[in-house]
């Protein structure tokens, strides 16, 4: 990264640092240890994987959202206030600036969330980091049981945060792991009927982080999340108002890549070129590996936004563009749909996608199960029944990185 981006600005983590299967795979291994054991090692991956980072990218602001692998006692499992969260936030905020630190401290030890002013040459831009691994269908607390609480006190925070930016007139962007919206994969795996007035299967147990983004969405410049391990972008938008109405109520979700090969997937990560006084993000350019052994791996860009799709910007009228283009192209002939299709697998295993093109693009810009209801089904067949493409429920260990000097940052 730092060979090919030796100016960022900043970077962002978005969740997984703590490898697939880690509790598994440390109690085989070690099977002597204790849970405060397992704890320990988190905290030390933890440490390790954010420290390179730093190293890498001396003084370069490093900011972290946490994934529903980072935790001291499993897969989706985490204790809201616990001691697991007070000793990672240190982590998380070490690299931060002195007068931001004790605040982000302080609601980390909550949640695992956060909230910031973006360092320069981000102008007045909020950063505010969501742990929506409450707000999973799979979570439970470490001892396995339910606590809607976590959840509601979250957004509860989300809601000040959002409101508050709005009264000082900043700009924010909402950094989490797991993207709001339908799980189309598990969805299609486990056979769903949508057209017989089934749900389909959503990545959140509920609407309300989409819900308050499209409320705030005067406020909001961009959404970064990750979990799907696949290039992706989505649109949350209001649902049955005039056309007019719901772009202003729209946020544009980027879904980066994963530097985790565990989907087949080659590693990537994504540079990207940002204004700094608007907090629009220009352009990105994903940048993949040549294998994923890591053995004479070289790096090259597998695709520039801008240049692929022909937009000026990363916006929500420029990705509710390209979704109706998908949707107007259900065969997938169209160079823009190629395109996607290409680039969603690193490394391109398009032939996993591409007989579930019209399927998946209604899970791009409908992010609700009853709007997504009626947009799937004319398109739902007998034989959409279990797609092959990645699974979503597989995590995400993806770098965002702004690239360019202040002066090529327009």
């Amino acid at each position: 990264m730092r060979t090919r981006q030796r100016d960022a600005k900043f970077i962002t983590v978005s969740g997984d640092l703590i490898a697939h299967s880690s509790s598994c795979r440390y109690a085989t291994l070690l099977p002597g240890s204790t849970q405060s054991d397992y704890q320990a090692f988190v905290l030390k991956t933890l440490d390790f994987v954010i420290g390179e980072l730093r190293a890498s990218f001396s003084g370069v602001a490093v900011y972290v959202a946490l994934g529903n692998n980072d935790t001291g006692c499993g897969d989706y499992r985490l204790d809201a206030g616990s001691d697991f969260l007070v000793r990672a936030g240190r982590i998380v905020a070490a690299g931060l600036p002195l007068s931001q630190q004790q605040p982000a401290l302080k609601d980390f030890a909550k949640g695992g969330y956060f909230s910031l002013t973006m360092e320069a040459p981000m102008h007045d831009t909020r950063l505010i980091v969501v742990n929506d691994l409450f707000l999973s269908p799979k979570y439970t607390t470490c001892a396995g049981g339910p606590d809607p609480a976590a959840a509601i006190t979250e957004m509860t925070w989300l809601q000040e945060q959002l409101a508050q930016a709005r009264r000082l007139g900043q700009r924010a962007w909402i950094m989490g792991h797991i993207p709001p919206g339908v799980d189309l994969y598990s969805t299609a795996a486990k056979m769903k009927d949508i057209c017989g007035n089934g749900a389909p299967e959503m990545f959140l147990s509920s609407d309300k982080l989409a819900d308050l983004l499209i409320e705030y969405a005067d406020v909001i410049r961009l959404g970064i999340f990750a979990h799907t391990h696949m290039d992706e972008m989505r649109l949350l938008e209001a649902q049955g108002g005039a056309p007019h109405a719901s772009l202003e109520h729209s946020v544009a979700i980027k879904v980066v890549p994963s530097i985790s090969p565990v989907n087949g997937n080659n590693p990537s990560f994504t540079a990207a070129r940002v204004n700094p006084l608007s907090a629009a993000l220009q352009d990105y350019e994903v940048v993949a590996a040549s294998n994923q052994t890591g053995i004479d791996t070289t790096w090259s860009r597998e695709y520039d936004y801008a240049q692929t799709y022909h937009e000026a910007q990363f916006s929500p009228s420029t990705v509710k563009e390209l979704i109706a283009e998908f949707e107007s192209d259900r065969g997938a002939k169209a160079t823009a749909s190629e395109e996607y299709i290409r680039n969603y697998y690193v490394g391109d295993r398009s032939p996993e996608l591409k007989p579930f093109w019209s399927q998946y693009v209604c899970a791009l810009g409908n992010h609700t199960a009853k709007s997504f209801a009626p947009a799937y089904a004319p398109l739902a067949s007998k034989d959409v029944a279990r797609p092959e493409f990645a699974p979503v429920e597989n995590l995400n260990e993806a770098t965002l990185l702004p690239q360019g000097s202040l002066a090529r940052m327009d």
